[in-house]
């Protein structure tokens, strides 16, 4: 897989300010803002974000003038990370690949289930992650299949919907969670 860029990059890269400071406050919303979004879900206070991030209100305002600008920079930085992540792993055995990427997407599910409430399915944004994301993970799934390593009779985004239901679901910890994930996707995988 070489360095494509996916929809989701072109967002990202629009959004983000040049300047070295800027760029810097910016990021750090960002990281702030996913976890306090993780933590606490859309109705994360912005005031909290912005004290995490060590920048006054105003900065956080001047980035991001509503909290949906907030929203949909955090989902397409979470979706452009991803897209990245299957760029990294492509290298790797087909098995390898798919099951590492697979993991990176289960942590964005925390992510993504705290803003999907905030983003409408067919907002532009959702539409060019969602886009980027199959560009992205697909062909891992793909080469896996050609490899005879995964199922074929599935698809993508049989695959996409498996793992998200079970990162839906509440568990005692990341372990557990990891376990179950494990268990599913031993039944993804072809024995020979």
């Amino acid at each position: 897989m070489t360095a494509t860029p996916f929809p989701v990059s072109e967002i990202v890269a629009a959004r983000r300010p040049h300047r070295k400071d800027a760029a810097r406050n910016y990021d750090a919303l960002l990281a702030a803002a996913r976890e306090a979004f993780a933590e606490h879900g859309s109705d994360a206070s912005l005031e909290d974000i912005a004290r995490r991030a060590g920048v006054g209100i105003g900065t956080l305002y001047r980035n991001f003038p509503t909290r949906r600008d907030l929203f949909e920079s955090v989902y397409a930085d979470e979706v452009n990370a991803l897209c990245q992540a299957a760029v990294e792993v492509a290298d790797r055995e087909p098995w390898e690949a798919l099951t590492a990427w697979l993991d990176r997407f289960a942590g964005y599910m925390v992510t993504k289930r705290a803003v999907r409430e905030a983003l409408n399915d067919e907002s532009e944004i959702f539409q060019s992650c969602r886009e980027s994301m199959y560009s992205a993970g697909g062909p891992l799934l793909e080469r896996a299949q050609q490899a005879g390593v995964a199922r074929a009779d599935m698809d993508f985004g049989d695959l996409l919907r498996m793992v998200a239901g079970i990162t839906a679901t509440a568990f005692d910890d990341d372990a557990q969670r990891d376990r179950v994930l494990a268990i599913a996707l031993d039944g993804v995988r072809t024995h020979r």
